[in-house]
């Protein structure tokens, strides 16, 4: 049996969440969403649980953070073109997400961070298969291009 992951996002406004989320193309499990939580599935084994600010401090004794200001945790989840990424952004900017910085091409890898309507941040990447197979520097060194310098 294969491990799910649910990460555990806040969030000030559920039904706002849960309408970006859709307009991502995501579907809502309503067998685990009430008026504290959404199940939004990703995948087979995949789910973000939006949970209301308040029912995620249940969860945990401490403090839970303005992802407006302060940033938890970076959700990356890979694509499989370039393409995808930027259609993903796109329809995440349509529905009240933002881009909060350029695009980052790496030669080997691609990405476009997208953070919803309560800043939690989505980074949406596209990584050749090659790179992904023998390690960025080796991608890169046999290409005659060096890995850009990490800011």
């Amino acid at each position: 049996m294969p491990t799910n992951i649910f990460v555990n996002i806040p969030t000030t406004d559920l039904d706002r969440s849960k309408a970006f989320y859709e307009a991502l193309g995501y579907s809502i499990n309503p067998m685990f969403t009430d008026e504290n939580a959404a199940c939004v599935i990703l995948s087979d084994t995949i789910y973000f649980m939006v949970l209301t600010r308040e029912y995620l401090a249940t969860f945990t004794d401490k403090q839970i953070v303005d992802t407006k200001t302060h940033a938890g945790a970076m959700i990356a989840l890979s694509q499989e073109s370039r393409d995808e990424v930027d259609a993903l952004v796109g329809k995440g900017i349509e529905a009240g997400g933002i881009e909060p910085r350029p695009a980052q091409d790496y030669g080997f890898m691609y990405s476009r961070d997208l953070e919803d309507p309560d800043g939690n941040i989505l980074s949406y990447l596209y990584m050749v298969p090659e790179a992904a197979e023998k390690g960025p520097e080796a991608y890169l060194a046999e290409h005659g291009a060096e890995a850009p310098a990490q800011a």
